[in-house]
């Protein structure tokens, strides 16, 4: 990993993913939201009829991945999210999809990665962690505004159950838990806007960049 490359982890609608985005453009570094593959992997899997369960067919799936043939907007409908965190306790699906993710880290130029497990099993090298968090509730209202903005359902008690749900599922899990680095900054975005939540990330980047 010769270039910069910034590993940020953290919950279901935390902002990891918009602070990913902006921090990309911002050092003009490629972005990799991992969680997609676990979402596109589900989403082949349903789309077959088959179990989210079913490892061989899973494991399968993974290999066969391309980081350029993703349906954004489909992938990241609620039905998606809870799908990919059942795929995501797979150990034999994680396994196959590490390399995916470190050869994309491995960019001459660096990368920002963003995901659950960027910081510990992905990039543990990497010069930037950043772990994102939020209360579940900020994020549970996130998440139906922003649903609620793609005229998906939104109701928010379903949602809030549903982050303490996977909040529990990701961190529970055998393989690859959701939790910070040991050397991870801990950003906290509950009271934070966007603008006020990438001046901090940025400020944590620069720091570590010396």
């Amino acid at each position: 990993m010769s270039g910069l490359v910034i590993a940020i982890d953290g919950p279901a609608a935390s902002g990891k993913g918009t602070l990913a985005r902006r921090l990309a453009a911002h050092f003009n570094l490629p972005h990799l939201d991992t969680g997609l593959l676990y979402r596109a992997t589900a989403c082949a899997l349903l789309d077959e009829g088959l179990p989210l369960d079913d490892v061989a067919s899973a494991v399968a799936v993974a290999r066969g991945l391309s980081l350029t043939d993703f349906d954004d907007v489909r992938l990241r409908t609620r039905e998606m999210g809870e799908a990919a965190s059942i795929v995501a306790t797979l150990p034999q699906v994680r396994a196959e999809l590490i390399e995916l993710q470190q050869r994309f880290a491995r960019g001459e130029e660096g990368a920002v990665l963003d995901g659950r497990d960027i910081g510990t099993v992905i990039c543990p090298g990497a010069r930037v962690k950043i772990f994102v968090t939020a209360s579940a509730e900020t994020r549970a209202q996130r998440r139906a505004l922003e649903l609620a903005g793609r005229g998906e359902k939104a109701d928010y008690q379903d949602i809030l159950a549903d982050v303490k749900k996977r909040d529990e599922r990701d961190s529970a899990r055998s393989v690859a838990p959701l939790k910070p680095a040991a050397d991870a900054v801990t950003l906290d975005t509950s009271d934070l806007d966007i603008e006020g939540a990438f001046r901090t990330a940025l400020a944590i980047v620069e720091k570590a960049r010396g």
